[in-house]
C-alpha cells in the first residue's frame, strides 16, 4: 500500500507544480490533491524540496528516454544527435511542468526552481556527451572536448529553434541539421 501512497504524492506534486508553480505549492495543496494526510507526505519526503528533487529525477529519466526512443542505429551520428535534441525540446516545450518552471525562474527567479532547471540542463548535456565520446570512439566525429561540444550542441541548438526566430525566418530541420554537421565535424564552406 505504501508504493500507492507514495506514488499518489509524487503525481498530485506534479500537478501543484505545474499548476501553481513551485514556489506557490505548498505540502497542505499536495496532501489535498493525494487525498492523503499531509504526514503521509513526511514518510516519504523529509520536505518540499525533496519532493520537488524526486519529481525533476523522474522528470530527467523521461526525458532521456524520449530522446533514446528516436535514436536510429541506421543513421549518421548527426542526424541522431538532431532527431534527440528536436524530441528532447519538444518535451521541454510541451510538458507543463517544464513549461511552468521556466515561467516561474523568468519571472520570480526562484533559487529552487533555478537549481532545478540547472540540473536539466547538465543532464541533458551529459547525455549529450556521453553519445559525442561514443561517436569520437567509432571514428564518426574529430576528437575534441566533450563538455564543452555538448554544452555548445545544446545552446547552439536552442539558439537555432527559438532565439534565431525572432528575428529570422524560421530555418528548416534540414537547414538546423546541416549547421550542427558543420559544427560537429568542422566541415566549412570551402
Amino acid at each position: 500500500m505504501a508504493p500507492d501512497r507514495r506514488t499518489m504524492i509524487i503525481e498530485a506534486a506534479t500537478k501543484s507544480f505545474s499548476l501553481f508553480g513551485y514556489k506557490a505549492t505548498t505540502m497542505d495543496q499536495v496532501a489535498r490533491l493525494a487525498n492523503v494526510g499531509k504526514g503521509t507526505i513526511y514518510t516519504f519526503f523529509k520536505n518540499k524540496e525533496e519532493l520537488f528533487e524526486e519529481i525533476i529525477s523522474k522528470l530527467v529519466k523521461e526525458m532521456i528516454a524520449e530522446a533514446e526512443a528516436v535514436i536510429d542505429k541506421g543513421l549518421p551520428f548527426t542526424e541522431n544527435v538532431h532527431r534527440a535534441l528536436t524530441r528532447l525540446l519538444a518535451f521541454r516545450s510541451h510538458h507543463q511542468l517544464m513549461i511552468k518552471l521556466v515561467q516561474e525562474e523568468a519571472e520570480m527567479g526562484t533559487l529552487a526552481v533555478s537549481e532545478m532547471l540547472k540540473h536539466v540542463e547538465d543532464e541533458i548535456i551529459a547525455y549529450l556527451r556521453q553519445k559525442i565520446e561514443t561517436a569520437i570512439a567509432k571514428g564518426a566525429i574529430p576528437p575534441a572536448n566533450t563538455e564543452v561540444i555538448s554544452f555548445l550542441l545544446l545552446k547552439m541548438y536552442i539558439a537555432l529553434v527559438s532565439d534565431w526566430e525572432r528575428n529570422h525566418d524560421p530555418l528548416s530541420s534540414d537547414q538546423i541539421a546541416d549547421v550542427m554537421k558543420i559544427f560537429l565535424l568542422r566541415e566549412g564552406a570551402k
